[in-house]
């Protein structure tokens, strides 16, 4: 079997990583590869500005090899392995722009790693004013996460290394290299294992968390360590999603995001943010109140107002949903609408759309402008399983509201076919089962058995997970 000819670079990595580009880094780019230093080929000079001219990264006429090679080569007939040449060579160069401006985007590494050079060659005074410069930009950086205490231990396993191999009456910094690297490790441990316990929450997977135990125990013996930032609020976030029965750490990990939020840089907060919100969204879909959805709320509408959760001009559509879902739940619709309409642009181009007019027939159906939000839901194609289950679930219920048992039972129906074709996950398929299991048990409930209308309603109160459990049981209230 002869393999399939590709005819265009449309799906290349080198297009892929091309369209993620700025501006600002095209510009760079152009004065990377006209240095001698990093290119010598003028194709590859002229295969980067074709692809970077006008549309052509997004069109696929322009992405056709043939017609890229009539640009780049216009004397010669095509050549197919020559084109793959030139696009070889001009991905390796720009992943070692990438990795260039990486490395210089972080200034203290950059010190550490000239300050590594220079002891290795023997130049001590050379040394000895890098690492203090090294030392003074560590020190006034903005930044307290797990990446400072990794340049503190760093430094101070350079110090240590220099004097090593002095006079032994020299007095070592071995205690300072030994505590710097609890610190960092203690740190990192501890986001790793909140990221773990949160995957397993939503994988259905179990991993084997390690020392984080004994860490636990350690920091619970130390307190002093709770005065460090990249510590403590890890440490909240950990003891309030494993100590279901209290919200004290909760309460405190609050706390620390507006008093030390600042510490740690934007990728990071955005992630602590995530992270106690799913904590939120955990509590609320098992139960317990309007109070953790108010916290829900309150920590998207802070997080946007700082722009916590907008990367390069993006956010998730991920995040964009869930925040409109919290403030609908808190009856919060002229957020909603001015949410929607304000951060519309900041959604990933492919997805702006629909999940817009998504969140706009939410808002209506919210707002009882049942008709409004039918049009939206009836002419919109919802590609996003989870969009597209929650679209089906706002019809379910308009069509329970307005008695349209026909239309419902179908419905039904097709939702739990849908679920059982497409890979949902798992507490997500668990929970839109029980929406369609009770709403069927509801529909066909004898409204004159007490009993039976007891018997549901006490189902429905222990079933988990179960998003809509407040909007069946004021239905079962209206049998």
């Amino acid at each position: 079997m002869t393999k399939k000819e590709i005819k265009d670079i449309k799906n290349s990595q080198l297009v892929i990583i091309l369209q993620t580009f700025s501006k600002k880094e095209i510009r760079e780019t152009r004065k990377w590869l006209h240095s001698p230093a990093h290119n010598q080929r003028e194709d590859v000079v002229d295969l980067f500005e074709y692809l970077v001219n006008g549309n052509h990264l997004w069109e696929d006429k322009f992405l056709q090899k043939e017609r890229i090679f009539r640009r780049i080569f216009p004397k010669e007939s095509y050549n197919d392995a020559k084109l793959r040449q030139s696009i070889h060579f001009l991905l390796k160069s720009i992943e070692e722009f990438l990795i260039s401006s990486e490395v210089l985007a972080r200034k203290t590494q950059r010190q550490i790693t000239l300050t590594q050079i220079l002891r290795k060659r023997n130049l001590e005074k050379s040394f000895l004013k890098s690492l203090q410069e090294a030392k003074s930009l560590h020190n006034n950086g903005p930044y307290r996460n797990f990446t400072y205490h990794r340049e503190e231990y760093l430094l101070q396993l350079e110090e240590y290394t220099s004097m090593e191999g002095k006079k032994r009456t020299t007095k070592m910094n071995l205690q300072e290299v030994s505590d710097s690297l609890d610190i960092y490790f203690i740190a990192e441990k501890l986001k790793e294992s909140c990221r773990m316990i949160f995957h397993q929450h939503v994988y259905k997977v179990n991993y084997d968390l390690g020392l984080v135990n004994a860490i636990v125990e350690h920091i619970n013996n130390n307190e002093q360590l709770l005065e460090i930032p990249a510590i403590s609020t890890y440490y909240f976030v950990f003891k309030a999603i494993t100590e279901q029965d209290s919200t004290d750490y909760f309460n405190k990990l609050i706390a620390q995001i507006q008093n030390s939020g600042h510490f740690f840089p934007p990728t990071e907060i955005k992630e602590i943010y995530l992270m106690a919100i799913n904590y939120c969204i955990g509590k609320a879909n098992a139960g317990q109140g309007d109070i953790f959805i108010r916290h829900t709320f309150e920590l998207f509408r802070q997080g946007f107002e700082s722009e916590v959760f907008i990367e390069n001009g993006y956010m998730s559509r991920y995040t964009f949903r869930n925040a409109v879902s919290s403030a609908l739940r808190m009856k919060e619709y002229e957020w909603v609408n001015y949410f929607i309409h304000q951060f519309k642009e900041n959604l990933e181009e492919p997805y702006r759309e629909s999940f817009f007019l998504h969140s706009l027939a939410r808002l209506k159906f919210e707002s009882k402008q049942y008709d409004e939000a039918m049009r939206l839901l009836v002419t919109t194609n919802f590609d996003d399983l989870l969009t597209n289950l929650n679209a089906k679930t706002m019809l379910l219920k308009m069509y329970v509201e307005l008695d349209e048992d026909d239309a419902l039972e179908h419905l039904l129906e097709s939702m739990r076919t849908y679920i059982h074709r497409k890979k949902v996950m798992g507490y997500h398929k668990e929970n839109y089962q029980n929406i369609i299991r009770y709403t069927r048990k509801m529909s066909r409930i004898n409204p004159f058995s007490k009993k039976e209308v007891s018997a549901l309603r006490n189902e429905i109160k222990s079933a988990n997970p179960l998003t809509e459990r407040e909007w069946l049981l004021k239905q079962l209230e209206n049998i």
